[in-house]
């Protein structure tokens, strides 16, 4: 009874030995890559477990790749995937590129996944190039009308320049400066919609895709809209400025001019104040003379009468005028 007892343990830990050792290697992975010719190790298998390396995302694109005919080594994946690279993804973009005839090297399709980009969407839009539409991008000509083109690029990757390359967004701003500058060095609108072609010529011969990621293949006008005359709006725009200019200023003199009417006004009644106060102290004057004897009575009794004439005469005129202006005319 203690015999059998003890072979039920021996067998229990053996189980339970073999459940861990397939656990911690991959003996299914390792059948798999030796049916496929792939070949490999149990202890590199046991290494990649040590080295926090999943074998399953190693051995299985080294498999793709050596059935499509790439001769990739176990080193490249493992360091691609150590560097934390999509390595399977990476592996189909060299398929790809192989069969499309693309010179894309391991190391260079590596470096383009590292470098956040989608390897094999690069290569695949190498094959097939891909269509960028803009939005429409206003242009003024030199008549001053305003208008407004749409415009659709077709651009290739361009794998070289895949790594520190622009992206989509500086394609699309750099046609789009290079349409804003042809519409407005056309001489007018009429000329725009008569030759659209012009501009995609124009702004193909630039050089657009310098520096970037793509090659631009081909650039196309797909619409063109008038819009409205920016040049008779800035010119009314000009005129109700210079008119706002114009009232302000003579704003500006009508506040001088009554400003200057009121200092006149003010020194006309300071100097009636001053002759107010002169014709006071008149007769005090004409007191003290006659006291001091400087005038005598007589003297003082002909300025009285000359006084009295002319208050008389300035009489007479004023009634003059005024019978004269009431008169009927004949």
């Amino acid at each position: 009874m203690a015999g059998l007892f003890g072979l039920i343990i021996i067998a229990i830990v053996i189980i339970v030995v073999l459940l861990i050792f397939f656990s911690f290697v991959p003996v299914g992975l390792w059948i798999s890559a030796i049916a496929a010719g792939v070949k490999v190790s149990i202890g590199t298998l046991i290494g990649m477990r040590f080295r926090r390396v999943s074998p399953r995302k190693v051995i299985e694109p080294l498999i793709k790749a050596h059935k499509a005919g790439l001769h990739l080594k176990i080193e490249q994946l493992e360091s691609h995937y150590l560097a934390g690279g999509n390595v399977d993804r990476v592996v189909d973009a060299n398929i790809a590129a192989e069969r499309a005839e693309i010179n894309l090297p391991f190391e260079r399709a590596a470096a383009i996944d590292l470098a956040g980009r989608d390897v094999l969407d690069a290569v695949k839009m190498s094959v097939n190039p891909k269509v960028i539409e803009t939005p429409f991008i206003a242009g003024v000509a030199m008549n001053g009308i305003e208008v407004k083109a749409k415009a659709r690029i077709t651009v290739r990757a361009n794998i070289s320049r895949l790594v520190g390359g622009a992206g989509e967004e500086t394609i699309i701003a750099r046609v789009g400066e290079g349409i804003v500058s042809t519409l407005g060095s056309s001489d007018s609108h009429t000329q725009v919609l008569e030759n659209p072609d012009n501009i995609s010529k124009t702004v193909l011969s630039k050089g657009l895709d310098s520096g970037t990621a793509f090659e631009i293949l081909s650039i196309d006008i797909a619409d063109v809209d008038i819009s409205k005359n920016i040049g008779a709006d800035l010119q009314t725009e000009q005129a109700i400025a210079d008119k706002n200019i114009a009232q302000a200023k003579a704003e500006e003199r009508r506040a001088m001019a009554v400003a200057q009417e009121q200092e006149m006004k003010a020194k006309v009644q300071e100097m009636r104040s001053k002759v107010v106060e002169a014709e006071a102290e008149v007769p005090l004057a004409m007191a003290e003379a006659l006291r001091s004897g400087n005038i005598g009575v007589k003297d003082y009794y002909n300025l009285k009468n000359i006084e009295a004439d002319t208050g008389m005469r300035n009489a007479i005129n004023e009634r003059t005028h005024q019978e004269d202006d009431e008169s009927p005319e004949e």
